[in-house]
């Protein structure tokens, strides 16, 4: 057996460990370049870091509260394929511009109608001649303020992502400094495309759909609007001079234990209405609200959000439908607490009286003429006697009836003291055949958005109706008239029943006499 040398065999054992760690420390070059990530891919990801921090950024400290006006506003950017401007008038609808091409789109919300500025208009008139540029000079430094505040938010969304999906500061700051690009060239692009004509060719959507054909071309909205607008600021005095009249009303006077009913008709959306209601019914101590229907002008889901303010009118409301409201208002109502709906002759106590009625057989918001209409309101009016009946029969007499329109109302001749209806637009008293007295009311709403379609539109028209509550019977009524557009008077009429003139006196008021139904179709 050969021996091997100490020295050869040492030194064999020595290279067997160094070529085993070459072999473990040394990676082929084939698997270091699988390893190394494609660029693109990274580009790809940064990209979308930027999308979606900046779009977060916007949505969570993106909105800017802006006075525009009488008005407060929230502005937003929101991302968008094709730009433009979107102005949210609620619940009315929503007004499109197409102002600028750009991957932004500017929305801006209508809140509400600021009541101090609004206060201030009225003191001091000569300033709606300057309202114009005051809006402008608004909505310069409001968008100014929505810019600043959007560089920061797009700018921090971004970052604040990309240090959360990297954790590495660097790119943080690169997602950060891309973001604020990407707005800069949308803004520069939008600047570039920026069309100021587009004001002249809104886009409407909601309910507004309906406005250009009311209120004509963009000529006559801009005369319109100058008009209703210096009538709206009317309104607020108006409603304070309404008191200042009270003190020569003629002879009677309700004691404490009076009920006092509001009786208001065809409001039509008009969102003025609610304030006016909320006034008169802390003014007059009003016990009970009825509405005898056109609360709505469409009757369209969109629509039943302006009926919320209703929860805090301070009385309980009393509702039939009229024949612009839908089954969904009237289920939204249903819903609501303190609103008792009437229909199909329903009846119930409120506030002392009890009152029965039946909503309005059609629902026309176009304003078209249906065949047989007329017969089927006076059907809906002979159901409605005929509950009446049956209320009496079971030893609860109905004090008052609520009808929407007069046809259906006179149905209830003799079956009732008192019947309430609406729908003309046009206030009106009428002692009928057997002994019921019909009262209409004009429109609380000024006739809504038609309150420009016409040379002399309808005033806001209400009345408080003053019941004995021993007999339940009608004691005195106060007609309670806004003027229209053009007009700034604010008049209230007191009339008194028959049993309660003074024999001596005369009448200090006519009964108006009903007119007749209108030949150009429903209102």
């Amino acid at each position: 057996m050969a021996r091997v040398p100490l020295a050869a065999l040492d030194r064999m054992l020595n290279r067997t460990p160094n070529r085993t760690r070459r072999t473990r420390t040394t990676a082929p070059p084939a698997l270091e370049l699988a390893a190394r990530p494609r660029p693109w891919l990274h580009a790809l990801g940064l990209t979308a870091v930027v999308l979606v921090g900046a779009w977060l950024g916007l949505l969570i400290v993106g909105n800017v509260r802006a006075p525009v006006g009488p008005m407060n506003t929230t502005m937003a950017l929101r991302p968008s394929l094709t730009g433009g401007t979107k102005i949210n008038i609620s619940p009315l609808g929503a007004l499109s511009l197409d102002s600028h091409v750009a991957p932004v789109r500017l929305d801006v919300n209508v809140d509400q109608l600021d009541p101090l500025r609004s206060q201030a208009l009225v003191d001091h008139p000569e300033r709606l001649s300057g309202l114009q540029d005051e809006v402008a000079r608004d909505v310069e430094h409001g968008t100014l303020d929505l810019a600043l505040r959007s560089c920061v938010a797009v700018v921090s969304g971004a970052a604040a992502l990309g240090l959360a999906v990297y954790r590495r500061p660097r790119r943080a700051l690169a997602a950060g400094a891309l973001a604020l690009t990407l707005l800069a060239a949308s803004g520069a692009t939008a600047y570039a495309t920026w069309n100021p004509k587009s004001v002249l060719e809104p886009k409407f959507s909601g309910l507004l759909s309906s406005a250009p054909s009311v209120v004509g071309n963009a000529r006559s909205i801009v005369t319109g609007f100058d008009v209703y607008q210096k009538e709206l600021a009317r309104l607020v005095t108006n409603v304070t001079k309404l008191y200042d009249v009270t003190s020569t009303l003629p002879a009677y006077r309700p004691d404490p234990s009076t009920i006092r009913v509001l009786h208001v008709s065809d409001i039509h959306l008009n969102p003025a209405s609610w304030k006016i209601i909320a006034s008169l019914v802390k003014q007059y101590k009003v016990n009970v609200i009825v509405d005898s229907g056109d609360t709505m002008d469409h009757g369209t889901a969109a629509e039943n959000g302006f009926l919320d303010p209703i929860r805090d009118l301070g009385a309980p409301y009393v509702w039939v439908r009229g024949n612009h409201d839908s089954g969904s208002t009237q289920r939204y109502l249903e819903r609501m607490m303190n609103v008792h709906v009437l229909d199909d002759g329903r009846a119930e106590t409120v506030g002392g009286l009890r009152f029965a009625g039946i909503g309005d057989p059609q629902f026309t918001p176009d304003r078209s003429v249906v065949p047989g209409g007329n017969a089927s309101e006076e059907l809906a009016g002979d159901r409605l006697a005929s509950a009446l009946r049956d209320q009496r029969t079971a030893g609860t007499p109905v004090d008052v009836a609520i009808a929407h329109e007069p046809s259906a109302a006179r149905e209830t001749d003799g079956e009732v003291p008192l019947v309430l209806c609406g729908h003309l637009h046009h206030a009106g008293t009428r002692m009928l055949k057997y002994g019921t007295r019909l009262r209409m009311e004009g429109s609380t709403g000024g006739s809504g958005l038609r309150a420009v379609e016409r040379r002399y539109p309808a005033p806001i028209q209400t009345s408080i109706l003053y019941f004995d509550r021993d007999s339940r019977r009608l004691q005195a009524w106060d007609a309670i008239e806004l003027g229209g557009l053009g007009l700034t008077t604010a008049e209230v009429s007191r009339h008194l029943a028959d049993e309660n003139r003074p024999e001596a006196l005369p009448s200090p008021t006519s009964s108006t006499p009903l007119p007749g139904p209108p030949s150009h179709g429903s209102p």
